[in-house]
């Protein structure tokens, strides 16, 4: 009886695959996904049989190998992803120019109020502020997606509670907010990591 041949398009099993094949696998994976994947998420490439400890330790072996390209593998509060390095990325906009971001002041100041004194409620901001603070603004760091209602605080009329997000961290390359900037260097940090502009709606608060 002739030995039964393996089809090609079933992937290997992991007794055969080797820390080189892993990293194959790891790095094909960070380099064609969109978001950042946690170790949780890479975990499931090999049905959950690597410890955390291997994975982390392989991926700093990725890390390492990309550092004389043009783009690096960082770890962001999402989890691990390929990006252009900050060096790089003008030249990159050149093929694909991006619009320059506006920020207004009001936006710039609830953003950082958010960021640094969070949850905190719309009342919060504006008596930091000294002014009233437009939903318009509110709405525009929720669509962003770099703020998000958390919950209410238990007072009368259950106030909304406002915090930061996920993406809020990925988007600055952090991985928590203890990695947060100085007050005085956010906007900075923001503009650099920012590509689509984000500017204070003009139609009135409501």
């Amino acid at each position: 009886m002739s030995a039964q041949l393996k089809p090609h398009n079933l992937p290997e099993t992991q007794d055969t695959l080797n820390p080189s094949k892993t990293k194959q696998i790891l790095e094909a994976v960070l380099l064609t996904t969109q978001e950042p994947l946690s170790v949780t998420e890479l975990k499931k490439l090999f049905d959950n049989k690597l410890s955390t400890a291997l994975i982390n330790n392989l991926l700093k072996d990725l890390s390492e190998k990309w550092l004389e390209s043009g783009i690096e593998l960082v770890n962001v509060a999402g989890g691990w992803r390929f990006q252009t390095k900050a060096e790089i990325q003008p030249f990159v906009d050149r093929l694909t120019p991006q619009k320059t971001p506006r920020y207004s002041r009001a936006v710039m100041e609830t953003l950082a109020i958010i960021a640094y004194r969070q949850p905190v409620t719309r009342g919060d901001i504006e008596d930091i502020r000294g002014v009233s603070v437009s939903s318009a603004i509110l709405k525009t760091l929720i669509a962003r997606g770099w703020i998000d209602d958390v919950g209410h605080r238990n007072v009368p009329g259950k106030p909304t509670l406002f915090a930061t997000t996920q993406s809020f961290l990925n988007d600055l390359n952090l991985r928590s907010l203890e990695e947060l900037p100085p007050l005085d260097e956010l906007e900075s940090l923001v503009e650099k990591n920012e590509e689509l502009p984000l500017e204070e709606p003009t139609q009135p608060a409501t």
